[in-house]
């Protein structure tokens, strides 16, 4: 698989630098129709933004009397002090067919429905105890499917010859299918919405667009949802006052 996006990126590429070079315009009609489609292949990394409780106890619903007393050394050997942090990102793979609404001759409404697959990987500050996943480990993963609905608007720079820089902007609400999303030790929210913002560069070629984006999303809504329940150890989840997500998205145009 990585060989062959390799393939073709190289071949991608050279195909637009001999575009440039003998400057010969493709595609000269292509920002003139009112829709176009297109599919994208993309890679992504998604992040956690993470608020912690400065104290277990300070957290109004969680119950020391209710953590079974074999933990109980545990959490007071960090002074109730339950911390996590995500140590690296993990990259994913994204999918999207691209609806194109040319709105004027500089703006484009785009509607880019897909699935995003990734995983966070978060490591506390003691030890890991995964009652559906019993086995010992270091770091806890997230991981997540997303049906994504992103609405962007997209403005394009002047056209030069074959190349066309824009920025895009917009909101996108995403969907998490994956079990994950009820089951973890830590658990999420299916549902989020995302402010997205992000540059790309769009190439003209002989026979398509192509084009090369980087987004960025960060989530508005808190992602936390309510602790799992037993056996699994509720403090993991509720040492958190508050979760954001953020997903980074380098994205392959095909239109």
């Amino acid at each position: 698989m990585r060989k062959l996006l390799f393939i073709l990126i190289l071949f991608l590429t050279v195909q637009v630098a001999k575009a440039q070079l003998f400057g010969v315009p493709h595609l000269t009609t292509f920002d003139d129709k009112t829709f176009h489609f297109g599919f994208t292949l993309g890679m992504n990394t998604m992040d956690l933004g993470l608020s912690h409780y400065n104290y277990l106890t300070d957290n109004p619903d969680f119950n020391l009397s209710s953590v079974n007393p074999r933990y109980l050394s545990e959490l007071d050997s960090v002074g109730m002090q339950v911390r996590a942090g995500i140590p690296q990102l993990i990259p994913g793979f994204t999918v999207a067919i691209i609806t194109n609404l040319r709105l004027t001759e500089n703006l484009d409404l785009r509607f880019l429905p897909g699935l995003s697959f990734g995983n966070r990987q978060l490591a506390y500050n003691l030890p890991i105890h995964d009652f559906t996943n019993p086995t010992n480990k270091e770091t806890y993963s997230l991981r997540a499917t997303y049906i994504d609905f992103p609405f962007l608007l997209k403005y394009k720079s002047k056209r030069i010859i074959n190349q066309r820089p824009y920025l895009i902007g917009g909101v996108a609400f995403r969907l998490d299918i994956s079990k994950s999303a009820v089951e973890e030790l830590l658990r999420l929210k299916k549902f989020g919405t995302f402010a997205e913002i992000g540059m790309g560069w769009d190439s003209y070629l002989q026979f398509f667009r192509f084009s090369t984006e980087l987004k960025y999303g960060f989530g508005l809504n808190n992602a936390l949802a309510a602790p799992p329940e037993e056996p699994q150890l509720q403090y993991y989840n509720m040492a958190f006052k508050r979760l954001n997500a953020h997903v980074i998205t380098l994205s392959f145009h095909f239109e």
